[in-house]
């Protein structure tokens, strides 16, 4: 299996997704993917538990992509090793009605990770500049000033809403939490034989829904945006990878092992060491309990 370099996925210069493939041509079957990801998995639960014992760096792991593109799939396997109190798994849906009496960004940023935790977005703070520019009548309910119809919503009201989750993440990450933006890069073609199988199969009956198609009517409008978002958002302190997403077995790995090799560079993650006064006793809190 030829082997996985981060940095062929990161975005570090302006992407045409269209230029970019959806399936990763790799030798290697479904076993050896399997594998690979076993081991991978391994080793990012080895270092959560570190991390939650350093407790100074959280991680933001943000999944975006298109209906069926993998995303619950892929938490489901990537983090099932993890220590249940180190991770922390977040779905955002249409704002509720108490999420939208505040501005966009704070449901998000209450749901930010605790120092030495992992939390996944699965879909993120970007659908406000992803389904709201497909739907710019939902803007209206966010009771903004100024915006009255969807006339009011101009270009600059996008790009400023561009900056602001630039400046959002910079924010955080300055303030330790390491931001890790993956884009699960699913073909229309591959996203049309993943929605029959829903219906096809029915055990996968009540994952279909008739929004699903109405979407899927806008695909070239969201990669339109997608590709806007992504090129003004990969920023050194939080990259975006375009991760192929249409072998779900490669795609996990792929995710696994870019996570795994960025933490690798937080060389200062490392458990706590004992005081002094608790290291010179050891021998003593030994000989107590063993008098017990």
């Amino acid at each position: 299996m030829k082997s996985i370099d981060p940095n062929d996925f990161k975005v570090i210069e302006k992407i045409k997704l269209k230029k970019l493939p959806t399936r990763l041509d790799i030798e290697a079957d479904d076993d050896e993917k399997e594998e690979k990801l076993e081991n991978v998995k391994d080793k990012l639960s080895d270092l959560q538990d570190v991390m939650y014992a350093h407790n100074k760096y959280a991680v933001l792991i943000c999944l975006q992509g298109m209906d069926t593109s993998g995303k619950d799939s892929l938490i489901r396997e990537v983090f099932k090793e993890f220590n249940p109190r180190g991770v922390v798994v977040h779905s955002f849906k249409t704002p509720s009605s108490a999420e939208l009496e505040h501005d966009y960004l704070w449901r998000h940023y209450i749901a930010l990770p605790e120092k030495g935790k992992f939390a996944i977005f699965n879909r993120t703070h970007y659908e406000n500049v992803l389904v709201t520019r497909v739907h710019p009548e939902y803007i209206l309910g966010e009771n903004l000033p100024g915006i009255n119809s969807v006339d009011d919503i101009t270009p600059e009201f996008w790009e400023n809403r561009l900056e602001q989750i630039n400046n959002f993440e910079k924010h955080i990450a300055q303030n330790g939490t390491i931001v890790l933006k993956f884009f699960m890069h699913l073909s229309k073609e591959e996203q049309r034989e993943r929605l029959l199988r829903r219906l096809e199969q029915e055990k996968h009956n009540w994952k279909f829904s008739p929004g699903d198609l109405k979407e899927r009517g806008y695909w070239d409008e969201y990669m339109k945006y997608y590709e806007e978002a992504i090129n003004k958002t990969s920023q050194p302190h939080a990259p975006w990878y375009i991760i192929p997403a249409d072998d779900k077995e490669m795609s996990r790995y792929i995710v696994a092992k870019i996570i795994w090799e960025e933490m690798k560079k937080y060389t200062d993650i490392r458990e706590p060491e004992l005081d002094e006064k608790t290291k010179v006793n050891i021998e003593l809190y030994k000989k107590e309990l063993g008098e017990r």
